[in-house]
């Protein structure tokens, strides 16, 4: 009996693991290790580790990701490729279709800032990223209808990321009881908990002044990295919150299930989201959520079902929505309950790896 040969797709992703993780490169990274090697085999193109050069190594990675693809695949023969996010990654995928129209172009689209700004003076070549695409997986229902703005002409399969279950639903109380002592979490103290890169987009600075309108008893936990740190900590300063917020820095995707676990509300009044994984995360660890309206939240957030909505860059709408969940526990438990079921429902890493072989790669093969 002949023994049927694995596909083979050339991924192309501007970073990956360790260097940087973030939605995208999660998604690459449990997608590709839960598709059986036997049938779809995945290499990956991307810059490797931090310099002082990253900045000027991400203009050239469309080019350089090209000549390196061209000569992999002489050696390899891929039966199609990949790239991760439309920009970088996307370029460097039209320029290898260009070269190889034969073989499939997949195009993973999971950008979450204002596209239209961000198109600028390279709108047109922008444009033949998603024109030139075989196919075009997308992580939410909003940013399937930009890709047919943006003018893709091939079919668009909506696979969202998802969530790794065992790791943010299993508890640690060990874990938990030494973080709660480090932060000094007394028994009537209300945390509340974002996981995000501190940019303008992620609306940080809505959480603190929000705080500000709260009681002491609420306190407030900030994981990331971002340019706008150094303006959040100064705003923390000025309005005397020094003692009620912790600037956490980053955290390693393995640990932030505990931080979940110890605080009791996920806020991210974001401005734009293409999907938004910390919140699903937030789902699967229990807590329920707070999200602005924006974006891919709408298409897994129900207002009053699976977490609550509040106003966008509205501070004190964010306040009212926080209190209610601390004052009524049965819509809270509510929430958490609905949240943790659709999660467990639509959103394993295992449904959307097998969503994604066998909806996007090997029909586009």
């Amino acid at each position: 009996m002949e023994q049927i040969k694995p596909k083979k797709i050339l991924i192309f992703s501007l970073v990956y693991y360790p260097r940087f993780i973030g939605g995208a490169e999660v998604a690459i990274k449990e997608i590709t290790d839960r598709i059986p090697k036997e049938e779809i085999e995945f290499d990956i193109i991307a810059l490797r580790k931090n310099s002082i050069f990253f900045i000027l190594w991400k203009f050239l990675f469309p080019f350089y990701a090209f000549i390196k693809a061209l000569y992999l695949h002489r050696k390899n023969k891929y039966d199609a490729i990949w790239s991760m996010m439309a920009s970088y990654a996307g370029f460097a995928g039209f320029l290898f279709k260009k070269i190889y129209p034969e073989i499939p172009f997949i195009l993973s689209i999971q950008e979450g800032e204002n596209f239209r700004k961000r198109e600028g003076m390279f709108n047109f070549l922008f444009r033949k990223i998603f024109s030139n695409a075989d196919h075009i997986q997308v992580i939410s229902k909003f940013l399937s209808d930009w890709s047919l703005y943006m003018g893709a002409k091939c079919p668009i399969t909506i696979v969202p990321n998802g969530v790794d279950l065992d790791l943010f639903s299993k508890r640690d109380l060990e874990k938990e009881n030494k973080l709660k002592a480090n932060f000094n979490k007394k028994e009537n103290d209300i945390f509340l908990i974002t996981t995000s890169r501190l940019v303008v987009k992620n609306a940080v600075e809505d959480i603190i002044d929000a705080l500000s309108y709260l009681p002491e008893n609420v306190k407030s936990l900030i994981l990331g990295q971002g340019y706008q740190e150094e303006e959040l900590k100064e705003k923390v300063e000025n309005l005397k919150l020094k003692d009620r917020v912790h600037f956490l820095g980053f955290v390693p995707h393995k640990d932030m299930p505990q931080y979940l676990h110890i605080s009791d509300i996920f806020i991210r009044p974001s401005l734009s989201e293409g999907f938004g994984n910390s919140y699903i995360e937030a789902m699967a660890a229990g807590i329920p959520v707070i999200a602005t309206p924006v974006g891919g939240i709408v298409d897994f957030l129900r207002d009053g079902e699976t977490g609550l909505f509040c106003e966008v860059q509205n501070p004190r709408s964010i306040v009212q929505k926080i209190e209610k969940l601390i004052k009524d526990k049965e819509s809270r438990d509510y929430i958490v309950q609905n949240a943790i079921k659709m999660v467990k429902e639509k959103y394993d890493w295992n449904i959307i790896a097998n969503d994604m072989k066998n909806n996007v790669f090997l029909k586009t093969i």
